[in-house]
This record gives C-alpha cells, structure tokens and sequence, in this order.
C-alpha cells in the first residue's frame, strides 16, 4: 500500500490519527520556506517544484524539481512523489493543476476554488453574490467606461489588472480623467484584462488568516491591522486596535469568504474597515499570508502549521495568542546586492525580536528578504522591540 494510500484510508475511516505524510508545494519561496520547516516539525517529507534552481525553500527539501510548472506532463511526474499537492502562490495555470487532480492526486486548495480567486474580478463577482460587502468595482474593456465609472462614483479610481497583480504590481490610481490614458497604457490595457474600483477611504486596513480543513473545520486567527506603504505590507499589529464588535464582524466576513469559495488550508483575507464602521473585503490569497507570519511566535499554532494539518486531513492547531500584543516588520531590500543582511549582529541582539532571513541570493529594491517579530504586554512595546531590530538590518546597500 502506498503511502497516499494509507492517508486516503485513514480518511476513509474518519480517523484523525495524523500519519507521517510526504508534502509536495509548488514555489520555493519563502512561502514554502516556513511551510516546509513547519511540516519538517510534523515528521513530513516535502518535494518542492520550482522555476529557478535557487530557491529559499531548497535546502529544506528531500528533492528540488526545476521546470515550468505550467507544464502539465512534467507537472504530473513530479506530483507522483507526493501524497498531497499544495500551493505557494495562485499564479499557475488551472488547466496544468487540473491534470493533477484527474490523475487522482490530492491538491489543496484545489482548482475550483482558484478558478474563484486566481481573476480578480471574477473573485469580486463571487464575494458579491455570496452577499459580502466590497468597494465598487467593474470590468473596462475601453477607455470610455472609465470616465463614465468616475462620473458616477467619483474620483479617484484604482485601475487593476484581473490576473498576477500583487504588492502594488498591477495597480494604477486614476485621480481624474486626465490619468486615464496613462494607466491604460502602464497596465497594458490593449493586452490583458483589467477591472477599476471605487477608492475606499479607509479607516484602517485589516485581515484575517483563516484556515479551513478539508472536513470544512474552522481555525480563525486574530484580526490584525496592516499597514502599507507604496502598496507594500510594512507592518502588522496583532491584535487590531478595533472594537470586539468590529473584529467579531471582521472574523465572520473572512471566515465566510473562505467558505464561500470552498477553500481547504490557510488563506489570507484582507479587509478594508472604513469610516462609518463598515467591514469591506478587498482580496483573498489563497494561501498562507504576509499578515499571519507573526502567528509563528505569537500563537500557539503558526498559520504555516496549520495550513500543514489542514491539507493533510489533520485536526488543526489552537490559534491563541500566547501573550497579548505582537507585531511583524517586514523586511525590504534597499536595493540591489547580496540576499544577506548587514547589520544581523546588532538585530539579534535585541532581546525578545524574531529575526528571519528568507536566505534569497540577491536582494532588491522593495523586495521582501525577511521579517522581524516582538511580543509584548502591549502593541506599543511590541513594536519598539520589533522596530529596533527591523532598523537596525539593511539588504542590498550597506549602511
């Protein structure tokens, strides 16, 4: 009996006796990275696909396969390692995915719900139906319905590519008609979908992780704000400053999301909490997220741990807090050079900061090589903890 096998019977039986699975993740970033290590702890074995050869995530792997994963044939050799199939971004081709799943192996979450959430604006159209509150939004195929939307809902607006947008890429904010041309021709409106919605002027921005089991368990994190610059994750304070009520609203708005689309493991949800108290949803990550790597420290079960069990079959982890504030600075690079930090003797002197260096090769302007996580008694002291470290490493130029 193979190993699949074994799962596949356990399950059968209703068991939840954990059995020692072997994981297979898509990406070899850092995503992965904390995914493997987390499923390393279990007693899993874990098979990585990459595009690149030099990956974050590598070192931690039984085996590397390096090709393009949107090639089903290749696709479908490599999945035959594994017991169960997982994500480490919703980039990927659904038709390359779908032969995995017709070839009888487990991947979660699985194509019917990244057909949900891969297109931004089919995403939008799914959250609405299921009668979740969202900024207004649209799809453009032309100029001219632009200027229309801004007529009616005023300025500005926020253009957006339906596919591949993350971190600001893909978006374009439109403060009048006179911005219309240029976003256009920035995001290539002549050559791939786009969609616009109605800027929200927000109080703060919130998100939730939630991790759903394929028996359709619930594990839902604390409501954390987050906070962007140049569209980028800074900074996340866990928990949110908010009202119980607001975040007791919040908590159900994502945990409805993600049944809404079906989903199996852990999935970011980030949240718009605008000015008259209202809970927007902006978008979905159909895996683990920025904004819950604080839950390696600060809860009792990681959302990388649990997005493991979860996939697995397994009984999911406690989501508690073991102390009452904790807060995660990103980590960015200020430019181009080594994927080391200078200045890590200084950081890890700290007393009480979480250092994490992603280990990428090269680093670059505003792209994410690491965090920094404190715990505290309060939000404010985790934060000073946490920023004295993040302050005092740099990627890319030295100091």
């Amino acid at each position: 009996m193979t190993m699949k096998e074994t799962i596949d019977q356990a399950l059968s039986k209703n068991s939840k006796t954990p059995v020692p699975a072997r994981l297979g993740i898509i990406g070899g970033g850092q995503l992965a990275k904390m995914t493997a290590l987390a499923a390393r702890e279990l007693g899993c074995d874990v098979v990585i696909f990459e595009r690149n050869p030099s990956t974050p995530a590598a070192p931690l792997a039984n085996d590397t396969w390096v090709g393009d994963w949107d090639d089903a044939s290749l696709l479908l050799k490599w999945a035959a390692q594994a017991d169960v199939v997982t994500l480490e971004n919703e980039f990927l081709n659904v038709e390359a995915l779908a032969a995995i799943e017709r070839a009888g192996h487990v991947l979660h979450p699985g194509t019917s719900t990244l057909a949900q959430v891969q297109d931004k604006l089919i995403q939008k159209e799914t959250l609405a139906r299921a009668g979740l509150a969202l900024p207004r939004f649209a799809g453009v195929d032309q100029v001219s319905k632009m200027e229309s939307l801004g007529q009616d809902w005023g300025w500005p607006l926020v253009l957006k590519t339906r596919r591949n947008g993350y971190d600001g890429k893909g978006n374009f904010t439109l403060h009048g008609p006179q911005d219309i041309e240029t976003g256009w021709a920035v995001l290539r409106g002549d050559r791939q979908a786009l969609y616009v919605e109605a800027f929200c002027d927000f109080a703060r921005e919130l998100a939730v992780m939630v991790t759903r089991g394929r028996d359709g368990a619930l594990a839902v994190y604390p409501v954390v704000e987050t906070v962007q610059k140049d569209h980028v994750c800074h900074v996340v304070r866990a928990p949110a400053n908010i009202p119980p009520d607001v975040a007791s609203q919040a908590s159900r708005v994502a945990c409805r999301a993600i049944e809404t689309i079906g989903g199996v493991g852990s999935f970011g949800v980030e949240m718009f909490l605008t000015k008259t108290g209202e809970v927007l949803v902006n978008e979905l990550a159909p895996r683990v997220h920025n904004s819950g790597h604080y839950t390696i420290e600060a809860c009792e079960c990681s959302q990388f741990e649990n997005h493991v069990r979860a996939v697995l079959g397994w009984p999911l982890g406690s989501t508690a807090m073991v102390a009452p504030a904790a807060v995660m600075i990103n980590l960015l690079g200020a430019g181009g050079g080594s994927g080391q930090p200078h200045g890590l003797e200084k950081a890890l002197a700290v007393a009480g900061a979480h250092v994490h260096i992603y280990g990428k090769t090269t680093s670059g302007s505003g792209r994410k090589m690491g965090h920094v996580t404190a715990l505290g008694q309060t939000l404010a002291a985790a934060e000073s903890k946490a920023l004295e470290a993040a302050t005092s490493l740099q990627f890319g130029k030295k100091p």
